[in-house]
């Protein structure tokens, strides 16, 4: 049984029957693409001659400013780097050292960034160190193009609330 003998009918136009008139058809003349000239391409063309170099001083200050925008972050920086900071911001005109505590590798494409830092008493160290990577992986990868790879952090100390008290005066002596 064919088509015909179950009913079907072949569309208008179609090689094996349905309407004997032809369907009318359409030609559409499309135009032949136009050649490239060299003009053309080079307007459209942006420059890549050169070459962009990003210090590891550059990553390191990002990586610290953006550290220190998070909440429960203390300071940077182990004992001895927290206490030539302390000398340091005592030198009248002295400024303070935004990267104290960050150590950066850079590459041509890439950076791995290493954060040593003193938390605050009551602070969730786990959140703390993702809200830290988050912070800095989306501000160095946004300000300089780099990938950064990771964001290795070292919690070095607690930061008690008496810490900051003034020393007790001393004691007087018992002997005279």
């Amino acid at each position: 049984m064919n088509d015909a003998e179950r009913g079907h009918r072949a569309p208008p136009g179609h090689p094996r029957g349905g309407d004997t008139a032809s369907a009318p058809t359409t030609t559409v003349a499309t135009p032949a693409p136009r050649a490239r000239t060299e003009k053309a391409s080079a307007e459209r063309a942006t420059p890549t001659a050169g070459r962009t170099q990003i210090g590891d001083v550059v990553v390191s200050k990002i990586a610290g400013l953006t550290t220190h925008e998070i909440n429960g972050v203390y300071d940077l920086g182990g004992g001895p780097a927290r206490a030539l900071g302390a000398l340091r911001e005592r030198i009248p005109g002295a400024t303070t050292n935004v990267s104290q505590g960050v150590s950066v590798e850079v590459g041509e494409t890439q950076a791995a960034i290493d954060i040593d830092l003193v938390v605050e008493y009551g602070a969730a160290i786990a959140d703390l160190a993702a809200a830290i990577r988050r912070n800095v992986v989306n501000a160095v990868e946004r300000m300089t193009g780099l990938e950064v790879v990771e964001v290795n952090i070292t919690v070095n100390d607690v930061h008690l609330p008496g810490d900051d008290a003034e020393p007790a005066a001393p004691a007087v002596a018992r002997v005279d």
